[in-house]
């Protein structure tokens, strides 16, 4: 049986960045999207797992991650999506939810074959991300009404290279099933 975990990227944010303005518009249109999939995969039991940049706080870890950006400009952003106390949490440093974390180790232990993606940014991060599930063997979901872009036109890009190059599919958040199924 497949068995599908949700991977939210960087949405725990303090929006303090040179992009963040632009970001946040997209972010606010994301949340809808955002909100439904935990919904969904809270909803079937399948592992909620939040990969986050650490913002260089190098002796953080994810309750002072989730502190600092409910303490941020735009902590509306982010209350609605927090993590509940059965979340799982990875830190990242660079731009792949993959790269030079644990998460890969996770999700073989979950026997996770599906990952379907959620967050910020569609050009950067939730791209290599995927790529680096891809690669892993992986199936690839990105729900695109739940993803934030700060170039709308990269976005989309990244959208059609993640369909077409890694065989992702590219559906609507209300559209992403998380039960356990062999076909999912």
């Amino acid at each position: 049986m497949a068995r599908t975990a949700l991977v939210v990227i960087d949405m725990l944010n303090t929006y303090e960045h040179e992009d963040a303005e632009v970001l946040v518009r997209s972010v606010r249109e994301a949340l809808p999207g955002i909100r439904t999939l935990l919904g969904r995969a809270r909803a079937a039991g399948a592992p909620v797992v939040y990969v986050n940049d650490n913002f260089g706080r190098w002796r953080s870890h994810h309750g002072e991650i989730l502190d600092a950006a409910l303490a941020g400009r735009h902590a509306d952003l982010v209350e609605p999506i927090a993590p509940d106390e059965d979340s799982l949490f990875v830190v990242k440093a660079r731009h792949s939810a993959f790269f030079e974390t644990p998460l890969s180790y996770l999700l073989d232990r979950l026997d996770i074959s599906r990952v379907v993606l959620c967050g910020q940014v569609t050009e950067q991060c939730v791209l290599y991300s995927a790529l680096d599930a891809h690669i892993r063997h992986l199936r690839v979901t990105v729900a695109d009404d739940a993803v934030a872009h700060i170039d709308p036109g990269l976005a989309e890009a990244a959208l059609r290279m993640m369909e077409r190059n890694m065989a992702a599919d590219i559906s609507p958040s209300d559209r992403v099933a998380f039960e356990e199924d062999a076909e999912t």
